[in-house]
């Protein structure tokens, strides 16, 4: 288990505290646990709230979350195993190994019917699944596409599926773009976890155990909860809008997004010392998970020259691009602290997220467990305290 003991330091975290008690009181997330760390030691350790409103089970450093999209780090530092050994080359072409994925049609700008389509200009590469530019899609967060339709009839995301059928599903569907063109978020990083399972022969949930969660010591990340463990699941929950994400109320939710069962992008449990033992293993020091060259990778941005990560119905984020692993920060955002340059960050869409700051030898880890909450205010909020507090 990741040691979590805060070492003494003279920051003042009161700010960030009373923030993360703010939230929680508002009724605006059932609790919030967070974790600071200044290169890999520990300088601030916090929980508030609840793990389960209704029971008044209060929220423990130890409780389990659904963590979604935190689980593609999980798979790009899998995947970057297996190029450290020369198992693969980034600009190989993913048909390769995956012939379904050969030969790909384009949709055309404007397409209305999947028919309308164009031959791709090129393969689809590792490099490509590695930064969302594949030009595959989610068929999640636009529902008023093609695509979007066109995913969910042919149940790309099916959560009673394994791995090797989410790939048949995607085999006769078009992409949004020539692969390398553009960028947009996708199951492709559930693909690369096929690739890992393909290359290893192995099952990918059991790579993830012996070569990560085992030597990291993640004792409680896996794709299920066992039985002895349940009773540490924190409660899932929705707030009071959708649209309106600083409106007081929440409601126990089971309105919770599908993924294959061992989804490399989005279906791991994990507590937050795993979490924090994940990210001590990105930091420099003694024991790193990756080769420096593979960090070098993961905190580059990878995108197309004018290119940045964006979302449907939150548009583009200028001067945030996108390495092996994660998204990139090359230059701040209106209301974030100008350390945030060079850092390495994602989320779950629940709200658990981390970050790391090579260039101010930070990182943290926060979780709660409310719906859509990767993209909910309190996310910024909370990482600006934390570089309040450390950064003079």
């Amino acid at each position: 288990m990741a040691d979590m003991t805060v070492i003494d330091s003279d920051y003042d975290f009161g700010p960030l505290h009373a923030a993360m008690q703010r939230y929680v009181d508002l009724e605006l997330m059932p609790g919030i646990s967070s974790a600071v760390l200044k290169g890999r030691d520990l300088i601030d350790l916090h929980c508030v709230g609840w793990a389960d409103r209704e029971d008044k089970t209060p929220l423990d450093v130890d409780n389990i979350y659904r963590v979604f999209s935190n689980t593609k780090l999980v798979t790009s530092c899998a995947a970057l195993l297996l190029h450290e050994e020369g198992c693969f080359q980034l600009d190989d072409p993913i048909d390769s190994y995956l012939p379904q994925l050969a030969n790909r049609q384009v949709l055309r700008p404007d397409a209305t019917d999947p028919e309308d389509t164009e031959p791709a200009a090129g393969p689809i590469t590792i490099r490509h699944l590695m930064t969302h530019t594949s030009g595959l899609s989610y068929g999640l967060l636009d529902p008023d596409s093609l695509i979007f339709k066109l995913y969910t009839e042919n149940k790309v995301t099916n959560p009673a599926a394994p791995l090797s059928q989410m790939v048949e599903a995607l085999a006769s569907l078009p992409l949004s773009y020539h692969p390398g063109t553009s960028w947009e978020y996708s199951v492709a990083t559930d693909v690369m976890a096929r690739l890992v399972e393909v290359i290893t022969d192995e099952n990918f949930g059991d790579f993830l155990k012996a070569r990560i969660f085992e030597p990291l010591g993640m004792v409680d990340t896996d794709f299920h909860v066992p039985s002895g463990k349940s009773d540490r699941l924190v409660t899932y929950y929705a707030g009071a809008d959708l649209m309106e994400p600083m409106l007081s109320g929440l409601s126990r939710s089971n309105d919770m997004p599908g993924f294959p069962i061992q989804s490399g992008g989005g279906g791991l449990f994990s507590t937050l010392p795993d979490m924090v033992a994940l990210v001590r293993g990105l930091i420099q020091g003694d024991g790193m998970l990756l080769r420096p060259e593979s960090m070098a990778l993961i905190t580059t941005n990878q995108l197309p020259e004018g290119r940045n990560i964006q979302f449907a119905g939150l548009g583009e984020l200028p001067g945030k691009g996108h390495g092996l692993a994660s998204a990139v920060s090359m230059a701040p955002l209106p209301h974030e602290a100008p350390g945030v340059v060079g850092e390495f960050w994602w989320g779950g869409i629940a709200g658990t997220q981390w970050w790391v700051s090579p260039n101010n030898n930070l990182a943290a880890v926060v979780m709660t467990q409310r719906q859509r909450a990767f993209s909910h205010p309190f996310a910024a909020e909370l990482k600006k305290l934390t570089y309040d507090a450390v950064i003079t």
